[in-house]
This record gives C-alpha cells, structure tokens and sequence, in this order.
C-alpha cells in the first residue's frame, strides 16, 4: 500500500507535468512559474539569446524543465528556463533579494556590451509576455547602469490571472568588482478584465485600424472595380469585332480568304494548347502554388477564427500542420496537368513538386541556422527538430502527393482541348517590342503590387518589429482583392499576346503574375534601409533569407491563380469561336 508521502511526491510530480499555465486556473497560494525566455538587441528582433546567456542569477527556488511544446515554438527559438523566483497566486511578496552576483572583468563587460546594444529579456507568466530592458546608458558621462529590482504587478479575476506588468527599478552602475543584488516584489490586484480579452493590452488598434489602413483598403476595392470593369469592356469589345470579322470570313470563299489579312489570336488555334517548355517544372510549380493557395487561405481563416497570436507557436504549428495535410491538393493538380501535358515520368514530375517547396525552405533555414549556431543565438534549430522536420517531408507530405498525384491523373488527366494541336508549331510572327513576353512579364506585377503594398507595411512592421498582427479580416479582403487583380492583368496580358499570334502564353501568364514577389522584394529592400535600424551580419541574413522565401511563395501563389484564370479565359474564347 502506498504511503501519504508517496502520494504527495506523486501529487507533486503531476502538477509540474501539467502545469497550471496549461489550464490557466489556480487555487489560492498555488504556485505561479515565471520562466524566462530570450535576451538580444532591441533594434534586431530576431538576433535573441539564452536569457541566462547574460550572467544574470537564478533564483533559489528548485528548477523546473520545460520542453518544447510545438514544433513552431521550437523553430521560432522560444528557450523557456525557469526563473527560480517564488511566486503563488493571490500572495503579495516584498522586496526580497533572490540572488547576486560579483561582477569581474568578464561579466562587466558582457553587462556593458547588452546596456550599449540596448538588450530586452522577455518573459512570460501563464503564457502572457513580459518585456524589460537590462540597463540604460548615462550619455552625459558616459556610464553604464543596469536595474537590479523587477516588480510584479498582477491582475486576477476569480481563479485566473489576466493581466501582468514590470517595472525595472533600482538602478545600479556597472564597476569591476561591484555586487549587484537582484531583488523582486509581487503584488497582486482584482482586475475587471476578461481573461478571454486579455491579451487586447498587447495590441495596437491605433497603428493597425489607422484610417490610412482603411483608406488603402478602400483604394485596392476600388482599383479592382476599376480593373475588373475597364478589362469586362475592352475584352468583350474587342472579342465581339473579333468574333464577327471570323464570322465574316467564314462567309468567304478560299480565294477571297487567302487574299484577306488574316491575323489574330484565331490564328494559332493549332497551338494555343500546345504544352509549354519544361512542362515538368510548369507542372510542379502550378501544383506547389495550388497547395499554398490552399494553406493561405485555410491559415487566415482560422486565424481569424481562432485568434492564434494568443498562443506561442501556434501559428507555425498549424501552418505545418495544414501544409503537411493539404499535400494531395499539390499532387492533384500539378500531376493532373502533367498528365494533360502528355508527361510520362510521372514519379520524377510527383517528387519534383512535393520537394519543391520544403527544399527550397529547408535550405534557406538551415544555412540560416548555421549562422545562428555561430553565434550561440536562441533561434538556432536543434538537430531533433530538423530531423522532425525531414520525417515531416518524408513519410507524411511525399506519400500524400503521391496519393494526389494518382487521382489527379486518373481523375482529370485526359486533355479535352476545344482545338486540335498541330503537329508541326506554327512560327511566331515579329511583333512590336511591346509585345514581348519579356516586357510583358515585369509590366504584369505593378498593379498586384499596388493593390498590397500598403498591407505590406502592416505585416512587415507587426514581424520585424514589436506589433502583434490581428486583423486577419483585412489580411483577407487584400488577399481576395489581390487573386481578382493578378488574374484581371495576366488575362489582359494572354489576350493581347495571343492577339500578336504569339501562343506561348502559358509560362508568361504564370510569370507575369508571379513578378509581383519581384515588386515585394524591392519594398522589403527599402523597408530594411529606411523603416528599420537592424545591424549586423545574423540579423541581415534573416531578414533577408526569410524575405526571399516569403517572396518566392507569393510569387509561387499570384503565378498559379494567374495561370488558372487565363486558361479558364483561353478555353472560353476557343470554344466559342468555330475553327475549321
């Protein structure tokens, strides 16, 4: 029969494993855990530390583990270590020194160095976040100070912690030899707040609800109107002259027909479908792109559904989650149009547009990683999770392509052309410069840009700076209002190629689109050098590495829907038309 203290000892061990920030309710004077979480240079968001990287002390209390809980809290470098401060609900405690510690040489200068670089710690009790600032600097005399105290100010409501506060006092200067003591206090209070509405102090209503965001959203509304009306006019006009001069020449004898001016996009019926160069790359491009139009589109409504910025990770996590999930989607599509395309290596097209995408991010986050394991930073990948990762891509994303890819070809890969393909292509007639795919395909992305660049600044300045991005509403009305723009441009674009008796639409209609990341890339470029104080060479490579992949999906994305909606356009205006 067990023992009473066995059963405490048991008692005890299963509240540590569940942990009551998990339920995020307590009983009175039940423990509260405050961990700490990284350290770094307030100007460079992403280049964080241990926080114990610092020779800060720990308190006496006894440690507690934590691990990792997601894999997006794992990869986004969450580093909870237990504090070692007691705190129980509802009990008020003075100041009370906790630990200390003698400042030599070594650990003056790595003070002096995180009060110079103006270095934050951040916190967090019951997962809600708490920012501090080490030190400040005395330009006057050129002294460096660090705050030794950290006060607890906590709000309960009923059973349930909702709101937290710091305030660093105490102010001591940093000298060789000194003893700094590090003290804390914690008061609670009863607060009104809601815990379901908690987290409302951490957002910013006046940055993100600001009339210029609504105004932006409102230009983009009326740009797609404008668009959508101007290419409903032009294109129908000019389709009816097309369609009556055809069926004028129908009426026509051979001869009279052979001595007419024959010209426009009729004129290569025989190759309008014919498949483009590289249909095996076309193909895995158009299928990756069709799964990240799929994951968009779930992430952003259940963000808005779910509120997932509450949550360390969560938005990583369910980002992968539904990435892994939607892989038939990729398959699918991509090997139905290669199927359609004639293609027989169907099991290299299947493995090409499975690992298309995750090669491309695998890549550019591991030589990342490299760079953040040089410098000891928190946002370096343990080998556990990227092996994780490799099981991911591995035996969950590439089987379920593959089950896509088998239903895609038996389901919707026969082709079923309004036109026959000739068997000899027909020659492209010169034309004038501006109608060259290669003056086309830049042209193409300027008005998708100009329909996002505003909400651009929105997400950049709630990633790379310290804003919490919420309005997952707007995100999006400028998401749909960017699909509407980018197939409006690329039908405008294929239509007037084709009209130029230039058939290569498929890889232009996809690249004309896809040239908004282009326009992305420039703004991000910009915004690095003059919206920014980022320095130093770990912070540059992520921010710019991680640009460039978020470039590349939206490209990857605007190609895709471009494509989609201009071969929608070149089968109605084929199987309208009677070709002989």
């Amino acid at each position: 029969m067990l023992s009473g203290a066995t059963f405490l000892l048991l008692g005890h061990l299963l509240r540590i494993a569940v942990g009551d920030e998990h339920t995020h309710t307590y009983t009175d004077a039940e423990e509260v855990v405050l961990w700490m979480n990284t350290v770094g240079p307030y100007h460079n968001r992403q280049e964080t530390y241990s926080y114990f990287s610092l020779p800060f002390c720990v308190g006496p209390k006894e440690k507690i583990s934590h691990y990792h809980e997601t894999l997006g809290e794992a990869l986004q470098g969450v580093e909870l270590e237990f504090s070692g401060l007691d705190i129980d609900f509802q009990a008020d405690i003075s100041k009370t020194t906790y630990c200390e510690v003698d400042l030599n040489e070594e650990r003056l200068k790595t003070f002096i160095y995180a009060v110079k670089n103006h270095y934050w710690y951040q916190m967090y009790i019951d997962d809600l976040p708490i920012w501090g600032i080490v030190g400040e600097v005395d330009e006057s005399n050129e002294n460096y100070y660090i705050w030794t105290h950290k006060k607890f100010d906590l709000g309960y409501r009923d059973n349930q912690i909702v709101d937290v506060n710091l305030t660093s006092e105490a102010r001591q200067k940093l000298e060789l030899g000194a003893k700094v003591k590090f003290t804390y206090e914690v008061n609670w209070r009863k607060s009104s707040i809601k815990f379901e509405d908690r987290f409302d102090k951490y957002l910013d209503p006046n940055f993100f609800q600001h009339r210029i965001h609504w105004f932006s959203i409102f230009n983009s509304f009326m740009m797609v109107i404008f668009l959508v009306g101007l290419v409903s006019m032009i294109l129908m006009r000019t389709l009816r002259k097309d369609y009556a001069r055809y069926s004028k020449d129908e009426e026509m004898d051979d001869m009279e027909r052979d001595l007419g001016d024959e010209y426009g996009w009729k004129q290569v019926h025989g190759d309008v479908f014919r498949p483009p160069s590289h249909p095996m790359l076309f193909s895995a491009l158009v299928g990756a792109g069709c799964q990240m139009l799929t994951v968009t589109s779930l992430v952003i409504l259940l963000a808005i559904v779910g509120e997932l910025y509450t949550e360390r990770g969560s938005m990583v996590s369910i980002a992968i989650f539904i990435y892994a999930a939607t892989s038939p989607v990729n398959g699918y599509f991509g090997g139905s149009l290669y199927a359609r395309m004639g293609g027989k290596v169907w099991i290299r097209q299947m493995m090409l547009s499975a690992l298309l995408l995750p090669t491309l991010v695998c890549g550019t986050a591991f030589f990342i990683n490299f760079i953040a394991i040089y410098y000891h930073a928190s946002r370096a990948i343990a080998f556990t999770i990227m092996l994780a990762v490799i099981c991911i891509c591995t035996f969950v994303i590439l089987p379920l392509t593959l089950v896509g890819t088998v239903l895609g070809r038996n389901l919707a890969g026969h082709p079923s052309y309004p036109c026959r393909v000739n068997a000899v292509p027909r020659p492209i007639p010169e034309k004038k410069w501006f109608m060259e795919p290669l003056v086309i395909i830049p042209l193409g992305g300027i008005l998708p840009f100009g329909s996002i660049f505003i909400e651009m600044y929105f997400i950049f300045t709630s990633f790379w700076a310290y804003k919490i991005y919420y309005v997952y509403g707007f995100m999006l009305l400028v998401y749909v209002i960017l699909l509407v723009v980018v197939m409006c441009v690329t039908v405008v674009c294929a239509y007037f190629l084709l009209n130029a008796e230039d058939y290569r639409w498929q890889w232009t209609s996809f690249l004309a689109a896809a040239s908004t990341s282009v326009y992305v890339y420039v703004y991000a470029t910009y915004y690095f050098f003059f919206k920014t104080k980022m320095y130093g060479f770990f912070q540059t490579s992520f921010y710019f590495g991680y640009m460039a992949l978020f470039s590349v999906t939206l490209g990857l994305m605007c190609g895709t829907i471009g494509y989609l909606g201009t071969s929608k356009f070149v089968r109605k205006i084929y199987s309208t038309v009677k070709i002989d």
